[in-house]
């Protein structure tokens, strides 16, 4: 058992896991706090067992520094959904206090630590690869950030550019195709050409140059990511609807989509749509159960002026109900409105968090709200500042706020189970299990 529980409170442990539930936020040694209530859960210290064929995992891996999501598909195909990784910049002095500790440690950049992770949870028997990478947009807690304050940062040895982020998974674990919203011109809405950008921009081009296969996210398209491990037909029951990217969205039936975002023509320059509603979005489908992801995208309307800005309710319509939706902007002030949370009903929403307003109190409260749909839910944050949990009274009402937050389809596609497992080392330690759920489809 580690010296530091990073969900159940060392003083729960020395009551031996008497009680599932804790009711109050107990403090912890880890700078990243952690929260505890009734749930259906299983406080436990075990390793997560590894993937079976058959069965869909869903990693949201914690390290305090951006979004990452990595699957293991029924037939072993995997799928990582950004590698977000910021780093100290010459601000840092007052960026730098407003985010979450790097977890488990600073001592690697966290690209290799989500590397190291995916690693260890490769289906059994492969050598270690990424099937598909999938970038919401070219944030650097997304992509990764340059490191601005170390006189000579990592340097790849595959191509010109600085390891960060997906760059750095890329390092380790070869990646065979890349969808981005933007390739190949990375102009819309502007020229994408900030440092950070830059650096993934050359990062493409090398990929690509070495035969690294790269596409634009087409929106509407449920065939553009596929299993890549079986034959067609063995699992029917899995789909990936792509369902929105750069203000197109999915019309519903087929794979066509729908501009919502009006002409660059008609708008001035500083009301161009911003790269978070840019974001791509997917819905993945396994039998009856559905998982929802929208990078940063917001609701924002510019008081008004800009109705075109709720991005993301046009898109949760288009979803519709889902069982698992990954919080939009980290759960932050413009994301996660009443509509979005109306539309998409899941029964588990997952914060990745990396920021003192992760998530906000509007978001968090439209989160638990039965007024916008009735019944039980529950939230998990990856990580969580201490001083939101204080700002945040809520958040005791949340299910876990700390460790990389799995979830786990069996082959049925009729149910899910959460597991929170450690971030503060690299045990896979599992400290608390949910479910199972049923799902809202049933496996129709």
């Amino acid at each position: 058992m580690p010296n530091n529980l990073p969900f159940i409170s060392r003083r729960a442990a020395l009551r031996g896991f008497a009680a599932a539930s804790f009711g109050s936020l107990l403090p912890t040694d880890n700078p990243a706090q952690n929260v505890s209530t009734t749930s259906q859960a299983s406080p436990i210290v075990t390793k997560l067992q590894p993937w079976r064929p058959g069965a869909l995992d869903i990693h949201h891996i914690s390290t305090g520094r951006g979004n990452v999501a990595f699957a293991v598909c029924p037939d072993g195909t995997t799928i990582l959904i950004d590698a977000g990784a910021l780093q100290a910049a010459p601000d840092g002095d007052s960026d730098e206090k407003y985010r979450i500790s790097h977890l488990p440690d600073a001592s690697r950049r966290p690209g290799e630590w989500i590397a190291r992770y995916i690693s260890r949870h490769m289906p059994f028997g492969r050598q270690p690869e990424i099937d598909y990478f999938i970038l919401t947009h070219l944030h650097s807690d997304h992509m990764g950030g340059l490191d601005l304050l170390t006189p000579r940062p990592a340097m790849s040895r595959l191509g010109p550019y600085q390891l960060t982020g997906v760059m750095d998974v890329h390092e380790q674990i070869p990646i065979k195709i890349i969808l981005d919203r933007a390739y190949p011109d990375y102009n819309y809405p502007v020229e994408l050409n900030d440092p950070h950008q830059l650096n993934y921009r050359k990062f493409i081009s090398s990929f690509a140059k070495s035969g690294g296969t790269v596409e634009r996210f087409v929106p509407g398209s449920s065939r553009q990511i596929a299993l890549r491990h079986s034959s067609p037909g063995t699992y029917p029951m899995f789909t990936v609807q792509n369902l929105a990217a750069n203000g197109k969205v999915w019309n519903g039936k087929d794979h066509d989509a729908v501009d919502t975002f009006p002409s660059l023509k008609t708008l001035a320059t500083s009301d161009y749509p911003t790269e978070n509603k840019c974001s791509v979005a997917l819905r993945l489908s396994y039998g009856g159960f559905r998982y929802f992801s929208a990078g940063d995208m917001d609701h924002d309307v510019t008081y008004g002026r800009q109705p075109w800005g709720d991005i993301e309710s046009a898109v949760a319509k288009a979803a519709g109900p889902v069982d698992v939706a990954v919080a939009n902007h980290h759960g932050y002030v413009n994301a996660c409105g009443a509509s979005w949370v109306g539309s998409l009903r899941p029964r588990a929403f997952i914060v990745s968090a990396w920021d003192s307003a992760h998530p906000t109190i509007p978001s968090l409260g439209n989160m638990l709200s039965e007024d916008l749909y009735a019944g039980p839910r529950d939230v998990y944050s990856t990580a969580l500042k201490p001083e939101n949990i204080i700002a945040t009274k809520r958040l005791r009402e949340i299910q876990s706020g700390n460790g990389h937050v799995v979830v786990r389809v069996p082959p049925s596609g009729r149910s899910f189970e959460v597991a929170i497992t450690t971030n503060l080392d690299e045990s896979d330690a599992m400290i608390a299990k949910f479910g199972p759920y049923e799902t809202k489809l049933q496996g129709k």
